[in-house]
């Protein structure tokens, strides 16, 4: 990797005390990694000092402003060119960083990295796929906000670079392809569902068609392509009905610990702490499942430079892993990849593709 990872060190709702702590916290477990922390510099010393860092392997870029979660994305672009966000940015569009990773406002972000990165050749717009924990592989879901009018074309290289990101950051091989619709027929869906279907039907991906909402969680594909809109709300629902669900299973394991334990206070008095254990164990590896924290955050596909949003509640942990995903993406060069692809994918015929060539969709 040609330079260190730019972390904006105010974005988030827990910035900057979290994103210093993520940060010292990557550094420790990740030989040879450089790091900078662009935001303000005395409140970051002070968060160096509270954990005791001395360290050389961080340094710190000066930003004077900051732009608020609530703030117009485009506006806050335009009006603070010295915040943490557009500093970062800057740092990756001048070579002086490799990757920028924040748990900022999402939109900013966004709105930056295609003003000051621009797309990549042969990419029609960036968008932004999350990782979601559906079983033994993920599923990669794209767009979730970044394009919320969305034309066919761009679903279509959604499909290439999300496929890409599954295959080279997660592992999986030769990875499957559905289109969020609102049923499985090929005829279903609006336009823009109708036309993406017939693009990706002749693309060579591993194309499996539409997918309805509720086969997402069931393994139907490892890559589900949809509009920023539609993507978003997904997104949230998944989160928001994982927390409840978590929640609902957590107060009915402790009722069921409650009543061992009135059982055991006159039979067997180890019944209760060997269920509880039991128990806390169960519910720390579903917490994990479901936790966004792991992921630690979602690459913005399509711009040219690697670029990770992490969510605004990001801690130490969630920082960490957001920084060991750009690390990994900017080793691989995928956004070398991607243009390699999408240009094979845009000029290449549907016998060239199936008859397999040089350049392929995956590679």
């Amino acid at each position: 990797m040609s330079g260190p990872i730019a972390v904006d060190a105010m974005g988030g709702d827990r910035a900057p005390a979290e994103v210093v702590r993520g940060a010292i916290r990557a550094v420790e477990e990740m030989e040879g990694l450089r790091l900078e922390l662009v935001g303000s510099e005395s409140d970051i010393h002070s968060e160096f000092e509270a954990a005791g860092f001395k360290g050389e392997s961080i340094t710190v870029v000066p930003a004077s402003e900051v732009v608020g979660m609530g703030e117009g994305p485009v506006e806050a672009v335009r009006n603070k060119k010295d915040s943490s966000i557009v500093v970062g940015l800057k740092r990756v569009r001048d070579g002086e960083a490799s990757a920028f990773v924040s748990a900022g406002n999402t939109g900013a972000c966004v709105a930056a990295a295609s003003l000051l990165l621009r797309t990549l050749p042969e990419a029609r717009k960036a968008g932004i796929a999350v990782e979601l924990k559906v079983g033994e592989k993920p599923l990669i879901l794209m767009d979730v906000g970044a394009n919320v009018e969305a034309r066919p074309e761009h679903l279509a290289q959604y499909g290439v670079m999300a496929s890409l990101y599954a295959s080279r950051i997660h592992g999986v091989e030769n990875p499957s392809v559905g289109l969020l619709n609102i049923g499985e027929e090929g005829a279903k869906g609006n336009r823009l569902a109708k036309q993406t279907h017939d693009l990706f039907a002749s693309s060579g991906l591993n194309f499996q068609g539409n997918v309805e909402a509720g086969e997402l969680f069931r393994g139907r594909c490892d890559v589900a392509v949809c509009d920023g809109f539609t993507g978003n709300i997904v997104l949230k629902m998944a989160e928001g009905l994982a927390e409840r669900l978590f929640r609902i299973f957590k107060e009915g394991a402790e009722e069921v610990i409650s009543g061992a334990t009135r059982i055991s206070g006159s039979a067997d008095g180890a019944l209760a702490p060997d269920l509880e254990k039991l128990v806390q164990s169960s519910l720390a590896d579903l917490g994990s499942k479901i936790d966004y924290a792991e992921s630690g955050g979602a690459p913005l596909l399509g711009v040219d430079g690697t670029v990770i949003i992490s969510h605004g509640r990001s801690g130490a942990k969630a920082i960490s892993n957001a920084i060991r995903t750009a690390n990994k993406m900017a080793e691989v060069d995928i956004n070398g990849l991607i243009v390699q692809n999408l240009r094979a994918f845009s000029k290449q015929s549907v016998s060239a593709w199936n008859a397999g060539t040089e350049e392929t969709v995956v590679d």
